[in-house]
């Protein structure tokens, strides 16, 4: 069984677009927050809990809507062209009213496009297992995460390159080219990926594969009671490695500023050194996961994670060595992102993989509408020192969680050559 990557890379398109709205979103809000208007942490993270709140009903709500869509343009595909629509539409908004320091509009308008991400962001995802066998999804989300990464990077970079060290920056540019780019990778999906034919090409695939996997639902009922058991723990797991791992993201433009007096979009470059490791490591760990499996790679990831974030606490200034900590945060979110989603979806039947698409992203939205506000309390009361410390026991109990884990770990059948595993049915 190969998987085809040039339509895997077409597919991560959507997810391309949508990860450089979140870099930018999570990186320069906050110090529109704090620096425009005046907030202080706590309520600044309750002002980046919002998106999650919304994001919490409109995920799953969204993720099954399109299980039940049938269009000339498929099930998913239409979700994601009209929400990166209004979405782009919208954003621009944002940076103007911040100009304007008008907090009214700035609120409305951030309200209002992250509804429109909301709408399609489980959609997106979805496409993936829609048109991937169940075996090389790790692989596939590899390469979507490779792709996301990619589009963190380049709004990292128009950050790094277009806002200037002044007391306060015009993001208007910033904003636009992050908006092209979304415009771009959405067009370029529609034009390559047919959806509805490719769907009934890879269910073919897929259908022989449920009678073999561990998840599948006895006499075609509820799920079995022991993969309901790892499903849970899993979700817990994704609940706990979100709580430190957004309470560092979220945070980090203001601790970079604060802690260590990095000026401008500088605080960018750091964490474009940790989008580079991950981009390099995307694919290796798709491949290693297929030979140890998804729950061993992820246990790696978080032992990486837990260690960067514990390195960091050490860093009272900036000093360059601070990259070689991101390096590892690079490829520990790698190894954890790649084999994640699809443990969740190899739980599911193929009818309700966008069920359980917004069920992972419930999961991990929660943990970022909880940890911005709790976090964002102790940096503002206690210390902007106790953010790395936070992250690590954090993901120690996402350590924990995750070792209870026992089903969604399909690894695909052995490959006769190395050759074998960069094939591509065209």
């Amino acid at each position: 069984m190969k998987l085809n990557y040039k339509r895997t890379f077409f597919v991560g398109l959507a997810f391309l677009s949508i990860s450089a709205f979140w870099q930018l979103y999570d990186n320069l809000i906050p110090l529109m927050l704090k620096n425009t208007f005046g907030l202080g942490d706590t309520l600044t993270g309750t002002v980046m809990a919002l998106d999650n709140v919304l994001a919490l009903f409109l995920l799953p709500i969204f993720g099954a809507l399109s299980d039940k869509v049938h269009t000339k343009r498929g099930k998913r595909t239409p979700f994601i062209v009209v929400g990166t629509g209004f979405a782009v539409v919208i954003m621009m908004i944002i940076p103007l009213a911040n100009q304007s320091k008008n907090f009214v509009l700035f609120f409305v308008a951030l309200g209002a496009a992250l509804i429109a991400m909301g709408t399609y962001r489980s959609p997106a995802v979805a496409l993936m297992p829609d048109l991937t066998p169940k075996p090389l999804r790790s692989k596939a989300n590899a390469i979507i995460n490779l792709m996301g990464a990619v589009g963190s990077i380049y709004a990292l970079a128009m950050i790094s390159l277009l806002i200037p060290k002044v007391e306060s920056p015009n993001y208007t540019l910033v904003y636009a080219t992050v908006a092209g780019l979304m415009v771009f990778a959405v067009v370029m999906l529609l034009v390559t990926i047919r959806e509805n034919e490719m769907r009934e090409e890879n269910q073919s695939v897929d259908q022989e594969e449920e009678e073999e996997v561990g998840s599948k639902e006895p006499n075609g009922g509820d799920m079995a009671p022991e993969v309901k058991r790892s499903l849970y723990f899993i979700l817990a797991s994704i609940f706990l490695w979100f709580t430190a791992y957004n309470a560092v993201t979220t945070a980090f433009s203001r601790y970079a500023t604060t802690v260590w007096d990095l000026q401008g979009g500088s605080f960018a470059n750091a964490l474009m050194v940790a989008m580079g490791a991950a981009i390099i490591s995307f694919l290796p760990v798709g491949i290693i996961s297929t030979k140890i499996g998804r729950k061993k790679m992820i246990l790696v990831g978080i032992t990486l994670m837990t260690l960067s974030y514990f390195a960091g606490f050490f860093f009272v200034e900036y000093s360059p060595l601070i990259n070689l900590v991101f390096v590892f945060t690079g490829v520990g979110w790698a190894s954890i992102n790649v084999n994640s989603y699809p443990m969740v979806v190899e739980m599911s039947k193929s009818a309700d993989v966008g069920k359980y698409t917004g069920l992972y992203y419930t999961f991990s939205m929660a943990a970022q509408i909880f940890t911005p506000i709790f976090s964002g309390f102790l940096l503002e009361n206690i210390s902007y020192r106790t953010l790395f410390p936070y992250a690590v026991v954090f993901s120690i109990f996402s350590f924990c969680t995750m070792l209870m884990v026992k089903h969604g770990d399909a690894k695909p059948k052995p490959k006769k050559s190395a050759l074998e595993h960069f094939d591509v049915d065209d």
